[in-house]
């Protein structure tokens, strides 16, 4: 019936709600790298593009999301290299459901952070992405 809970979506809520509660504490509790980052395309400051941050997608949580132009931006800190297994896995995941992701390292933000937005730029206007 229209308008009605099913026990599947009941079901789908309830395995949600984690990744929803994870995501709201990593929304409040930013890295330096994701503050500059968010400065930078909050209230569609590039290029007219809206971008969320701390988005729940599937079993992941994406660091900033363009869902107009279905493009992910991730920002991996200098710990980061130990995990390029899970980032395959989770890359993969993230293309099957029509995602293109960008990885965004420490060096893209070193002095004044203009080559990690002429990344995203790039990527959001030609439909693939950069790096």
């Amino acid at each position: 019936m229209r308008g009605m809970v099913t026990p599947g979506t009941t079901e789908k809520r309830k395995a949600q709600t984690p990744k929803l509660a994870q995501a709201r504490q990593m929304r409040h509790a930013p890295v330096s790298m994701e503050k500059l980052f968010w400065s930078m395309v909050r209230n569609r400051q590039l290029g007219g593009f809206k971008f969320k941050r701390q988005v729940p997608i599937g079993p992941y949580i994406a660091d900033f999301v363009c869902l107009e132009a279905k493009l992910i931006v991730e920002l991996d800190g200098p710990f980061h290299d130990a995990r390029k297994v899970y980032d395959a896995k989770r890359d993969a995941y993230l293309t099957e459901r029509g995602f293109r992701v960008v990885r965004l390292t420490n060096d893209y933000f070193a002095g004044d952070a203009s080559t990690a937005l002429l990344i995203v730029d790039r990527a959001l206007r030609s439909g693939t992405p950069s790096p």
